[in-house]
């Protein structure tokens, strides 16, 4: 009977320890198979500042610094056309973001607010801020002889196709009048945010007409032919803006080849000039390029980033994505569950087969006489220890029986009281984290390096900041964790039985009768 309480007591333990890996490790691939992944090149920062600290030539040399910094400003939309061609990659989409300025009666939504930000505020391409995510076209701080440019009222953005609108396909913008544009036209459309038309008076078929803020008499009309409306622009208030390019009710969408159309323009009829501090200043827009690739499995995407050098891509540039790095972050506390689970089965498991082994040596002592008078009276030794051998696992299989209905009772509910536990626990270390790191909203690791402000675009991926965690399990009991345990329960059987046939093969009959005698 103790022998069976033991064993009852390690099945329920390992039945629940077991539900929790499996129901763990399914869970983890399930979630795996459904991603959506995308990923973008971006610059390995940390990578690009140990080169440089490295450099004999560039130590105390600013100057070369500052020119090692511009070299590595993201691919063009030709080298990421060129990498996008492997088979790895499902597919591929693009955008590129200007900075525009209100012309004629035009203005910007909340320009009455102060928030204007000025136009020679200084900032990134585009007025979005550099978040990491690899870009194309100029700086807009004076280093290494690229010109400084002005953030305009407005960010518009060009996309190569609907996919990379993906707040459209994600369902949070909507059309609520006109249509989209057609994202393979050359034609100079636009679509607006429901706030800026209603702030200007707008409707579908006018123009609006925008300037280059760094050359006012260069200016571009466009048509409205449909306006949007982005649930998620409103959740955007209170953070820090340096312009109104970057409330996203300023974003104007337009096609790629629009975009591009405007740009080759704004290049053509650029006037240059040489500061006297040696910077060449330029009027020509400058615009920030945001290429995706997508993904079939996280196979692909493991592979495609081992590819990317053998297909010419920089060593200080690596691939990120969001999509993975958010999974990675979602399934922490279900992994630190399976560890934990892991630990507690081999920790019951090395305790159980102890107290087993030591139980059956008493066993064993106590009937030593019943060993004396079995082999006595001619029955080999084998005989005898394999009877020993049988009732213990006949003991063990009632126990393990009994052992998994009781943790296939409990092991739902202990298991996601446990997760959620892991979760609590990780939550918590997230403030500690986000003080050392300079508060919410900035980030650290290998080239993703966060700024306080927002990206702005309500069209392209989000930054999320909120990590949705797997809160519940399904750690049934199936017949590969019933499998297992007759598994665990043969194994322990013939360790704790050791103990037994070692006894029983050292015993000499004759001296056990005598000295009972």
């Amino acid at each position: 009977m103790l022998i069976g309480i033991i064993v009852v007591a390690i099945a329920a333990a390992s039945c629940v320890a077991l539900a929790i890996r499996n129901a763990a490790h399914d869970a983890e691939v399930a979630g795996l198979e459904s991603l959506y992944i995308t990923g973008s090149i971006s610059v390995d920062r940390q990578r690009l500042l140990e080169d440089m600290q490295s450099g004999e030539l560039l130590r105390g040399d600013r100057g070369a610094m500052r020119g090692m910094i511009t070299d590595f400003q993201g691919p063009g939309l030709d080298e990421l056309t060129h990498y996008a061609q492997s088979d790895r990659v499902s597919d591929f989409y693009y955008s590129t973001s200007i900075s525009l300025n209100a012309s004629g009666d035009l203005e910007a939504y909340g320009a009455d607010s102060g928030n204007d930000g000025g136009n020679n505020m200084p900032g990134a391409p585009g007025g979005v801020p550099d978040m990491g995510r690899g870009g194309g076209g100029g700086g807009m701080n004076p280093i290494g002889g690229i010109a400084l440019g002005a953030l305009g009222d407005f960010t518009v953005a060009g996309y190569s196709s609907l996919q990379a609108m993906t707040r459209f396909t994600a369902g949070t913008a909507t059309i609520t009048e006109g249509a989209l544009f057609d994202a393979q036209s050359n034609d100079m459309n636009c679509i607006i945010s429901s706030e800026l038309a209603f702030y200007n008076d707008l409707s579908v078929g006018d123009m609006i007409t925008l300037a280059n803020p760094n050359a006012e008499d260069e200016t571009y009309d466009l048509t409205i032919v449909g306006i949007y409306v982005d649930t998620e622009s409103g959740n955007m208030g209170g953070q820090l803006r340096f312009s109104t390019s970057q409330d996203p009710a300023n974003l104007i969408g337009v096609s790629h080849n629009a975009l591009q159309n405007i740009m080759d323009n704004s290049a053509s009829t650029a006037v240059v000039e040489t500061t006297d501090f040696g910077f060449e200043m330029t009027t020509a827009l400058s615009g920030q390029l945001s290429g995706t690739f997508v993904f079939s499995d996280k196979n692909d995407y493991d592979g495609f980033a081992e590819e990317l050098t053998a297909m010419g891509l920089p060593e200080q540039y690596v691939l990120l994505s969001s999509d993975v790095n958010s999974y990675e972050s979602a399934v922490i506390p279900l992994r630190n569950l399976s560890e934990y689970a892991t630990t507690l089965l081999l920790i019951v498991l090395a305790i159980g087969a102890v107290i087993l082994v030591v139980i059956n040596v008493f066993n064993i002592r106590e009937r030593k006489y019943e060993v004396g008078v079995l082999t006595a009276i001619g029955i080999k030794k084998g005989k005898v220890a394999m009877q020993f051998v049988t009732e213990l696992l006949c003991v063990t299989l009632v126990a393990i029986v009994i052992g998994a209905v009781i943790g296939a009772a409990v092991s739902v509910p202990v298991s996601n009281e446990l997760l959620s536990a892991q979760i609590e626990q990780v939550q918590a270390q997230m403030p500690a984290q986000e003080d050392t790191l300079g508060g919410p909203g900035f980030g650290g690791g290998r080239g993703n390096w966060q700024m306080a402000a927002p990206i702005i675009s309500a069209f392209m991926p989000e930054n999320q900041s909120e990590v949705s965690y797997l809160d519940k399990i399904d750690a049934t009991i199936s017949f590969s964790i019933i499998s297992q345990l007759v598994g665990i329960g043969i194994i322990l059987t013939l360790i704790s039985s050791f103990a037994a046939v070692v006894f029983v093969m050292r015993y000499e009959p004759l001296k056990i009768l005598a000295n009972r005698a």
